[in-house]
Formats: C-alpha cells, sequence, structure tokens
C-alpha cells in the first residue's frame, strides 16, 4: 500500500493533487501487470484500489470536480438494514445520476491508472531498481524512493545495537535451544 504523509498543515488539494494521488495509488497494481502479466496480478493493490475510488468518489459527488455533473454534492442511495432485511432505502439520486457518477468515477480512475502504466513502462529500469529494493527492505521512504529512482546507493541505518537489552516489547523473541538431534524454538518474554 502507497501512504503519503502531508507536508504540513494542509486543508484541502487541488484537482491536480488529486489526479496524482490516483495516479500515485494505480502505479502498484499498474507495476504488477507489467512484470507479473495481467493473469498473474494478486490482491496486493486492493487497498490503494480503495483508496482511489474513494478520492475519485468524492470528486465526482462531495467536491464538484465532475464537469458533467457539476458542482453538486450528490448523496448515497443508502439502505437501512434491520436484522439483515432492508426496512427502508433512502434515494437521493434518480438510477440515471448513479450511473453518471459510477461512470465518472471509473473514467477518472480508468486515465490513473493509464497514466501510472505508462510513466512505468518510460522508467522501467527505476521499476527494477525500486522493486528489487522494497524486496531487500519491504518499505521505503520518499526520499530512498528518489534516490533509488536516480539509480543513486543509499545506507540505512541499522538498529542502535548500544540499546539496552532489558527494553521490554509487546512482542516475545523466539529462541532456539538446542535439544539433542533437534532444535526446539521457544519463546520467552524479554526482561524487564
Amino acid at each position: 500500500m502507497v501512504q503519503i504523509l502531508p507536508e504540513g498543515d494542509r486543508l484541502g488539494m487541488t484537482r491536480t493533487q488529486l489526479k496524482a494521488q490516483l495516479v500515485l495509488a494505480m502505479g502498484g497494481r499498474a507495476a504488477e501487470e507489467i512484470i507479473l502479466g495481467a493473469e498473474h496480478v494478486g490482491t496486493g493493490a486492493s487497498a490503494d484500489i480503495k483508496m482511489a475510488t474513494n478520492y475519485a468518489r468524492s470528486m465526482v459527488t462531495e467536491w464538484g470536480m465532475s464537469e458533467k455533473l457539476g458542482m453538486v454534492a450528490y448523496g448515497d442511495n443508502g439502505q437501512e438494514v434491520f436484522l439483515g432485511h432492508s426496512v427502508t432505502q433512502n434515494k437521493n439520486v434518480s438510477e440515471q445520476t448513479a450511473r453518471e457518477i459510477d461512470s465518472e468515477i471509473k473514467q477518472l480512475i480508468d486515465s490513473a491508472y493509464h497514466r501510472a502504466h505508462t510513466l512505468l513502462l518510460e522508467n522501467i529500469d527505476a521499476l527494477h531498481r525500486i522493486g528489487k529494493a522494497l524486496l531487500e527492505y519491504e518499505t521505503l521512504s520518499g526520499d530512498e524512493v528518489a534516490k533509488v529512482f536516480r539509480g543513486e546507493a543509499f545506507e540505512r541505518l541499522e538498529a542502535d545495537d548500544s540499546a539496552p537489552e532489558n527494553r521490554r516489547s509487546s512482542v516475545p523473541t523466539v529462541k532456539s535451544e538446542p535439544t539433542g538431534s533437534s532444535e526446539t524454538l521457544k519463546a520467552s518474554p524479554q526482561a524487564g
């Protein structure tokens, strides 16, 4: 999952910034399809797809960023459920408007996906370098991604070896103790 941290206090984002967020969110799925092929993509991009869908839906239904639908706040068609049965249905938009909203959302996401796909193909060597770095480190900061993208090496500081041995953790450590011909793994809480 791609996670963006805001730079300072931000009250809102522009249409350009939101579209860039959509492209970024679709980058994982586009990279999977480029590297693995469309038939071998997995579920890894699900959180990014959900985030992109939520942004696109808000752009269309809340923030007036759809030229086709205009600057109107559209409510959701929702149902109130009682014991698993639909009791009432609140209808805030017509079926035609709901189809137009879905079409606009899909267009925004499809456009973002195609942009991400194009950018990744144009930078295929950097994609491979970033993939290799992610395999090695699992996560990368924005600065580390930028360095890898430019082909620069980076050094990650290792965990502080001078940390007190008795520091308490909520996660037990696993130690291997020899017991004859095989080893038994034992979880032992850290002292503290």
